[in-house]
């Protein structure tokens, strides 16, 4: 019995890697490109907690991530404390970001976690001041601004 191995190639440009204090981390917008590259047919999401004051405001939300031959599932969650006080108010879509992230590196193989997964640390001021390009290419505006967001 012979079989035909079909190898698909993916490649992740290195303008979607944030280094950030000596770790490395993949854009959301990275893994949107990715998942194309892998022909991605349908990317959904579903709320599955509101937040309120009795979950101490966290929203959770699932992703689901389908190819022509796989399905990928996930969650991601946002709270007042996982977020800087300007995403506060949009709770519900971080954590939709992040359960995407999350399910489209399974569906990508990146072991890396996604920026947008990250909790803020109060403790940085100055985000950009801690990050710093995984290639000789500066940031882009996009990225600086991601960064800011989170």
């Amino acid at each position: 019995m012979s079989y035909a191995l079909e190898v698909i190639k993916i490649t992740l440009n290195e303008k979607f890697i944030i280094s950030l204090q000596g770790k490395s981390y993949v854009t959301y917008e990275g893994l949107l490109d990715l998942a194309h590259q892998k022909n991605l047919k349908s990317l959904e999401v579903e709320i599955i907690q509101f937040p309120n004051k009795e979950n101490n405001m966290t929203a959770i939300c699932s992703a689901k991530a389908t190819t022509e031959e796989e399905i990928y599932i996930d969650v991601g969650d946002a709270s007042p404390q996982s977020v800087n006080s300007n995403i506060a108010p949009h709770l519900i879509r971080m954590a939709s970001t992040r359960a995407k992230a999350r399910v489209l590196r399974d569906l990508t193989n990146i072991g890396m976690t996604a920026i947008e997964e990250l909790s803020y640390n109060e403790n940085i001021s100055e985000p950009e001041e801690f990050y710093t390009p995984a290639s000789e290419e500066p940031p882009t505006k996009r990225q600086l601004e991601t960064i800011k967001k989170n």
